[in-house]
Formats: C-alpha cells, sequence, structure tokens
C-alpha cells in the first residue's frame, strides 16, 4: 500500500477520533449542567443564596459549550451524546465545590488537548473556540479555588 493511499484512511480515522473526543467533552458539559443545577438545590448554610446563584451562573456558559459541541460534532458527521457524565455525589457544601473545581481543572485538560487535537486535525475555527473554553473553564475553576481557598465551614 502507499502512502497516498493511507492517508485518506489516516483522515477518516483522525475525523473519527475527534468526534469521539468531542462527544466526551459533550457528555462533560451535560454533566456540569446537572451537577450545577442539582448542587444549586442542595447546598445549605449561611451562604446558600451566593452559593446557589454561583452554581446556577455557571449553566449558561456549560449549556453554550454543549451547544457548541453538538453543533460541531454534526458539523463533522457524527452524533451528539445525549449521556451526560455521571456527576459526583457530594453532600456539603465543601465537598459541592471540591467536585466542581475537579470537574472544571478536568474540563480545562481536556479542552486544551481538544484544541490541540483540532490543531492537528487542521481545524483553526475550531482549535480557536475550543482555546476559548479553555479560558471560560479556567475562570469558573479559578473562583472556585477562591471560595475554597479560606473555607471556614
Amino acid at each position: 500500500m502507499t502512502t497516498k493511499s493511507k492517508r485518506p484512511n489516516a483522515i477518516v480515522q483522525a475525523k473519527a477520533d475527534l468526534i469521539e473526543s468531542l462527544n466526551e467533552d459533550l457528555a462533560g458539559e451535560l454533566g456540569a449542567i446537572t451537577q450545577y443545577i442539582v448542587y444549586a438545590a442542595k447546598v445549605t448554610g449561611p451562604f446558600r443564596p451566593q452559593l446557589v446563584e454561583f452554581f446556577l451562573a455557571e449553566v449558561p456558559d456549560e449549556q453554550r459549550h454543549a451547544q457548541f459541541l453538538a453543533n460541531k460534532i454534526v458539523a463533522l458527521g457524527g452524533e451528539p451524546t445525549t449521556q451526560p457524565r455521571p456527576v459526583a455525589q457530594a453532600e456539603s457544601t465543601h465537598e459541592m465545590l471540591e467536585a466542581v473545581l475537579e470537574a472544571e481543572q478536568r474540563a480545562v485538560r481536556d479542552y486544551t488537548q481538544r484544541a490541540q487535537d483540532a490543531e492537528e486535525y487542521g481545524d483553526k475555527g475550531l482549535a480557536v473556540e475550543l482555546e476559548n473554553i479553555v479560558s471560560d473553564e479556567t475562570r469558573h475553576a479559578e473562583e472556585t479555588e477562591r471560595i475554597l481557598r479560606d473555607w471556614t465551614l
């Protein structure tokens, strides 16, 4: 087999791999939406009103990310997942914030990798959009870190 005949198969495989990875990211966003809504309902304590607002304020960003990913997956010829990533069970407010921080840090890592994957695939527009999502997720993680920094409850 010549290099020429292998190249189209490599491109097809790269696209399939990218779609699969984007679906993993979509599952993460769907899980994040669920996580924020459930945690907003469960949060207790003296800072409940502020933390409810904090959790629910993140939902529109995660929804925007999910919609972008679903649209891109379809544009690439794939089928968007409808299965969210499982949400970490948390009972205390501190556990909820720790779980949010962990999820946001994972999202930063995953989207950083995905932007590199998109660049390698040759989709510069996707790479740029994913870098913008990295910025959003980094901001979410940093805000959560700041809440946890001097947590005394």
